[in-house]
């Protein structure tokens, strides 16, 4: 069973927009030496949707050769297609990679109704060597994973788990509760961190996990050793930075805040934007009131 905390990490891009190797190195380098259990290559941070296959795949490659053997590798490679994504699962699996992140499609989502997915998903996991875990993200999807669809899927031996990032604590809780034994059930975002695990939660892949992987990993730590109102402190000191590298600004906060830190964040790929310099002045102002940065 999968557990912790996992950073889903950003692919960074140079001013061409192609991959900078080479700082790609020197951040994986920085987060191999944190105390995180993982990461996650290739997700919505990654910005999956704006790579291509023959990236992804050697992005897969590049982070397992890079990081402690000891660090979980999860490969994102849930594309609109089966067919795609199960390419991509080979080459998670050539690579060396722990287990596969798969978002549910939804170009076609009034046509994806429970049924549908499950088929799908049940089709993914079998053709998968593989552990599968599910990925709902209905902020970008605009199609929630139901508690019920996830339950009935959770029963399947090589469907190891989900990664909620919808925020709807309701529907995390249902499933940590109703799903097959041994299912991991991960918070995806550090602002409901604590009430996951407090629902039965196996741990985050957590944006802020990036920047502040010491943080995310102590306040699993601190619930587990029973220590809930100094992990409720620490989840509060949280909150706002973790907005502001997620819901507020997205992936260009969070790649402004690498930068500001002194990893390398970069530039997204078009359509994506960076971040301004009003709103770069506020980030950085913020990392100095919690002591990241000086």
């Amino acid at each position: 069973m999968l557990t912790g905390i996992y950073a889903p990490i950003p692919t960074p891009f140079g001013a061409d927009s192609e991959i900078d190797w080479s700082s790609f190195r020197e951040n994986l380098q920085w987060w191999g030496k944190s105390s995180l259990h993982g990461l996650a290559v290739a997700g919505t941070n990654g910005e999956a949707v704006l790579l291509d296959e023959v990236e992804k795949a050697r992005a897969f490659s590049f982070v397992r050769e890079n990081v402690p053997s000891k660090m979980k590798v999860i490969a994102g490679t849930g594309c609109e297609s089966a067919r795609a994504t199960e390419r991509l699962n080979k080459a998670a699996a050539t690579s060396g990679c722990d287990a596969v992140l798969v978002i549910n499609p939804s170009y076609f989502k009034g046509s994806l109704d429970d049924d549908t997915l499950y088929y799908y998903f049940i089709h993914v996991a079998e053709n998968s060597t593989l552990p599968v875990i599910l990925y709902n993200m209905p902020r970008n999807t605009a199609l929630n994973m139901s508690a019920s669809l996830v339950t009935r899927l959770s029963a399947h031996p090589n469907i190891a788990g989900i990664k909620d990032s919808s925020g709807n604590i309701v529907q995390i809780g249902e499933i940590a509760d109703k799903s097959a034994k041994g299912f991991a059930v991960f918070a995806g975002s550090a602002n409901f961190l604590l009430p996951s695990l407090v629902l039965g939660a196996a741990g985050g892949t957590l944006a802020l996990a990036n920047i502040m992987p010491g943080e995310c990993v102590e306040i699993q730590k601190l619930y587990e050793a029973g220590c809930l109102d100094d992990a409720r402190k620490l989840q509060m000191k949280l909150l706002e930075i973790n907005n502001m590298v997620t819901a507020l600004w997205g992936v260009a906060g969070l790649k402004a805040a690498m930068d500001l830190m002194g990893l390398y964040g970069g530039p997204p790929r078009l359509p994506l934007l960076p971040l301004d310099k009003q709103k770069r002045e506020s980030l950085q102002l913020m990392l100095q009131s919690l002591q990241v940065i000086k």
